[in-house]
């Protein structure tokens, strides 16, 4: 079983795949509209389970997100490749690179997106904050629960226009998948990442929204001086597409022997 994707071409056969995994309630079609900035590279756009056209696919943890991200990259026979994941995307991205045995990996970019919780009692409020969202996804009309769901403080530099916008095209996601999902990949499941992300050999680069001040601080604690997309918040590459293209445009022609 392999993960629906989207392959687009580019006109540099040879520079590494960007592989785009975007973030919860998402699906592959979030990225397309930067998609032409980068033409000059492969890419694969990837609906992660639970989401998109791999509505239908389960998985109960990140070691199994994992496997399914592995097996598709083979079917695509994708050897070079760039992680670019935002939010829970992000989170499957970090867990990949801190794998090991990840030889094809040419380097990781990260928007907005956490490396988990090192307070077991935080894990355990995690955990059962994210059950009781999953319940109420298998209970309660879908459209209810993200109008609540976007009310929650990492969305605050939203504007009401966008929260509608954005409960308008996610309300079209199967409720029950998204369910397991969430439980599946709770923060409050994710290993805490930091020590690896540290260490990692190949390059490591964080983005976020100059107003998301939540994961500013959340790369500080990694060692990392963020990338800011400025006029935007946590969803920082729909809010200002054109200032995240820039910045991982750059980001993407450093020297690859350049350190991060």
């Amino acid at each position: 079983m392999i993960l629906h994707a989207v392959l687009r071409e580019g006109r540099e056969a040879k520079l590494p795949c960007l592989v785009w995994l975007h973030g919860f309630l998402g699906s592959q079609q979030e990225w397309q509209p930067l998609s032409e900035n980068f033409s000059d590279w492969p890419q694969l756009h990837i609906d992660l389970p639970g989401h998109g056209k791999s509505l239908d696919i389960n998985a109960e943890s990140f070691q199994q997100v994992d496997e399914l991200l592995r097996k598709t990259l083979l079917s695509y026979n994708i050897l070079k490749y760039w992680l670019i994941g935002y939010s829970l995307g992000g989170r499957v991205a970090m867990y990949h690179a801190c794998q090991g045995e990840n030889t094809g990996l040419q380097g990781l970019i990260v928007e907005g997106s956490h490396p988990g919780l090192a307070d077991e009692t935080l894990r355990r409020e995690r955990q059962a904050s994210d059950q009781r969202w999953a319940q109420r996804l298998r209970s309660e009309p879908l459209k209810d629960v993200l109008a609540d769901w976007y009310q929650q403080p990492v969305f605050q530099s939203l504007n009401d226009e966008q929260r509608r916008e954005l409960i308008a095209v996610r309300s079209q996601n199967n409720a029950a998948t998204l369910a397991a999902m969430l439980e599946a990949t709770s923060l409050g499941n994710q290993p805490n990442l930091q020590a690896a992300l540290q260490q990692l050999p190949q390059p490591f680069y964080y983005l976020c929204g100059e107003r998301d001040e939540k994961f500013r601080t959340v790369a500080q604690s990694l060692g990392q001086t963020p990338h800011l997309i400025t006029a935007a918040g946590h969803n920082a590459h729909r809010e200002n597409p054109a200032a995240f293209s820039a910045c991982l445009l750059n980001l993407l022609r450093k020297p690859c022997e350049e350190t991060p």
